[in-house]
């Protein structure tokens, strides 16, 4: 089972499906009504001139841990400590937004939670086992059990309040 991104159903279906490496350009006559979510004037311009655009992959530059299904019994519940885990998608945008904000909050929690990514598309099974159906889902986890999640797109104070309620239950 594919996660489907939250925000999947604002692009226009005339668009090319976001994947990482290059993809080419639709021509103007076909692309000016389907730009509307965000693109400037000068940005499309700079991209027509360009003619291909490079979209970059979250492992491109991902700072945090990998957990995968096989790892995660070890990693995730069998931790001594509570454990953050990101739900994530290499083509979802809102994804690369949340794993920002991740890895800010691993720098603020360190030593006190674990942190880790893992990819709904390579290891359904574990999504499915969390009833993922959709990303960025944030799970927190504690003696190997979830205890919060944190489903979208938040701001900074929702996965941190999440956290600090997590680590309020340990004490």
């Amino acid at each position: 089972m594919a996660a489907f991104c939250c925000t999947t159903a604002r692009f226009p279906l005339s668009l090319p499906p976001l994947r990482c490496g290059a993809f080419s350009l639709k021509p103007v006559s076909q692309r000016r009504e389907s730009l509307r979510f965000g693109s400037s004037f000068r940005t499309v311009r700079r991209l027509e001139a360009r003619g291909s655009v490079l979209v970059s992959c979250i492992s491109d530059y991902s700072k945090t841990a990998v957990v995968t299904g096989n790892s995660w019994d070890k990693l995730i519940l069998n931790s001594d400590i509570p454990v953050l885990v990101e739900f994530y998608a290499s083509w979802c945008g809102p994804c690369r937004m949340v794993h920002r904000v991740i890895d800010e909050i691993e720098a603020m929690y360190t030593g006190r939670i674990k942190v880790f990514i893992l990819d709904a598309d390579k290891d359904p099974q574990v999504a499915e086992d969390y009833d993922i159906k959709a990303v960025p889902v944030v799970l927190l986890f504690k003696n190997g059990k979830k205890c919060d999640s944190v489903v979208g797109t938040m701001p900074k104070e929702f996965y941190v309040a999440a956290i600090e309620r997590v680590l309020d239950l340990q004490n």
